[in-house]
């Protein structure tokens, strides 16, 4: 019986192979991915400390260019959804969006956990427990980690 903890259900269970084979896909939305949320980040810390130096003074010019980059950044942050939707469908976890930091559901032991990967890695190397994050990751040794039809036919169930 595979052990599911919390409320955490993926949608399917990644074989390390499976997960590589993954990757190029993985690969370049995380790219995009961490570009933009770099990038919005950036803005959104440049346009905060512009409106805290603006605090009290009024300007339609500068109140109208405001609510541009406002309106800029909220576009932008509904395309960073969009990339997260798309990591999802593959049944991945994007996880820190500026690091590139993207988990694959596997089944270890009878226990669902993550096989890690972080943009520039050549291929998924490291593991760890659902609420251990990032900081548990530990590298894989072979045959860790079992997979395949049987694991995703007790999903559908």
């Amino acid at each position: 019986m595979m052990d599911f903890q919390g409320s955490y259900q993926p949608t399917r269970l990644f074989t390390v192979d499976e997960a590589n084979a993954t990757l190029p896909l993985v690969r370049a939305i995380t790219f995009d991915l961490m570009q933009m949320s770099r990038d919005v980040i950036e803005r959104r810390e440049r346009l905060d400390s512009i409106k805290a130096a603006r605090r009290g003074e009024s300007g339609e010019f500068y109140d109208d260019e405001l609510a541009h980059v406002e309106g800029e950044l909220e576009r932008d942050g509904e395309k960073l959804a969009e990339y997260v939707d798309e990591l999802r469908q593959i049944g991945v976890e994007p996880k820190g969006l500026p690091d590139g930091l993207v988990d694959f559901p596997s089944l270890m032991d009878d226990r669902v956990v993550f096989l890690c990967w972080k943009y520039g890695e050549p291929e998924v190397l490291h593991w760890h427990d659902i609420d251990s994050g990032f900081g548990g990751r530990q590298p894989l040794a072979a045959g860790m980690i079992s997979g395949g039809d049987d694991e995703q036919e007790n999903l559908k169930e």
